[in-house]
């Protein structure tokens, strides 16, 4: 039997978008769809954003690609505003988010190694998502991500998330950590949001042992959760933090920045990227940056996201079925007692697109940041009264 061209690494549902505007997805059938995923919080200001389309279509008609090799004045431009929003030094380019991990990865080995430690030890948490490459798998909390790859790359050391003094714990007995990676809220396990001051305490924890806080921003950058970076709301700054996603509003780009001590860790020759900052995505992504602040976004992203949030909790109010209604910015995510894993299929059929996580019970949204307030109510009455019916008809199934 032939098999299909394209690598089946992935359960598709039947649906295939010919073009989007704003909120909205538009399938090959005229059908419309309000996206409150965004690509997995990539398309943070919707589709066929006007700044965004007019910088790639410029850029595209002058110059797509040169090489590392050479100075990239779009590269070095966007440099400049990603330092100056975040306070970091300096920044290196590749073209995701695990490109950007395995770049704080490897700054945090080869700052070990400058301290004479021969096995340096990052510590990760339980249900962590890093990337699918070797290092950020192994890095990563998900053993069903994992099974099969086997053997891991060592050197990490897991803890669970939220909990301090398990970190404390593994800094009393283990001396060759040298950094702590991890998320501001865990994004792929369903929008896991730790104590308030969880980051000002692991900062600390770093300071006291000289160890790098490494901050994966990846799916929380760029606006998402009402500042431009999560950390910037705890009033603190991390020694590496990394990003991608809706940096580039679909344009492949990655970015690892780093401050003082680690800044000053990779030297020519230690890590590289053939397409990494091309002038191309460098003009997309700095189209998405100038729009995000110029326009207001990360604010508007916790607007939104406080709307949504207090939506839901009205009209599922006392719904035994809903765990809970949480969310942070525009990272929302409603846990159900019960698995609910059609819920996402349901939803398209709707005429919304989201996400089902968390072995299926918890539904995750990730709306643009560009949304409207009757699209946000919108989204709330669709997917409310969907699960309402949805849980209905499940406990009226006979259990056997």
């Amino acid at each position: 039997m032939a098999l299909e061209p394209v690598m089946k690494t992935y359960n598709r549902m039947s649906v295939a978008f010919d073009h989007g505007e704003g909120a909205w997805l538009y399938d090959t059938e005229g059908n419309k769809y309000l996206d409150a995923l965004s690509g997995i919080a990539v398309v943070g200001l919707g589709h066929a954003h006007p700044a965004v389309t007019h910088a790639i279509s410029e850029q595209a008609s002058k110059l797509i690609h040169t090489s590392n090799l050479y100075s990239i004045p779009l590269q070095e431009q966007l440099a400049e505003r990603l330092t100056r929003i975040s306070g970091m030094d300096n920044v290196f380019f590749g073209n995701s988010g695990a490109e950007a991990n395995e770049a704080a990865i490897k700054i945090a080995r080869r700052y070990g190694h400058e301290k004479g430690i021969d096995v340096p030890t990052i510590i990760v948490m339980e249900n962590s998502f890093h990337g699918r490459t070797m290092a950020t798998l192994s890095a990563t909390g998900n053993r069903s991500a994992q099974a099969g790859f086997e053997p891991l790359v060592a050197g990490f050391v897991r803890a669970p998330y939220n909990d301090v003094e398990a970190i404390k714990t593994i800094a009393a007995n283990n001396p060759n950590v040298v950094a702590i990676l991890v998320e501001p809220i865990q994004g792929e396990s369903g929008v896991m949001i730790p104590a308030d001051d969880y980051l000002n305490q692991l900062r600390g924890i770093c300071d006291d042992n000289d160890w790098l806080l490494m901050l994966d921003e990846v799916q929380t950058g760029n606006g998402r959760t009402g500042t431009y970076f999560a950390y910037q709301q705890n009033g603190i700054l991390p020694d590496v933090v990394t990003t991608a996603k809706g940096l580039g509003n679909g344009a492949p780009i990655g970015a690892c920045l780093a401050a003082g001590k680690a800044a000053q860790v990779f030297a020519p020759g230690n890590h590289g990227s053939t397409f990494g900052g091309n002038p191309l995505s460098c003009a997309a992504a700095l189209a998405v940056v100038d729009t995000i602040n110029n326009d207001g976004l990360a604010e508007r992203a916790k607007e939104l996201g406080d709307r949504i949030v207090a939506g839901f909790r009205e009209q599922l109010s006392g719904a035994d079925y809903v765990k809970e209604v949480r969310g942070k910015g525009l990272m929302i995510a409603i846990e159900l007692t019960e698995a609910g894993t059609e819920l996402a299929v349901l939803a398209k059929v709707k005429g919304v697109l989201l996400n089902v996580t968390g072995g299926g019970k918890i539904v995750r949204m990730l709306p643009p940041l560009i949304m409207s307030d009757t699209e946000a109510d919108l989204l709330v009455n669709t997917i409310s009264k969907l699960i309402k019916i949805y849980s209905a008809d499940d406990r009226a199934k006979p259990r056997v």
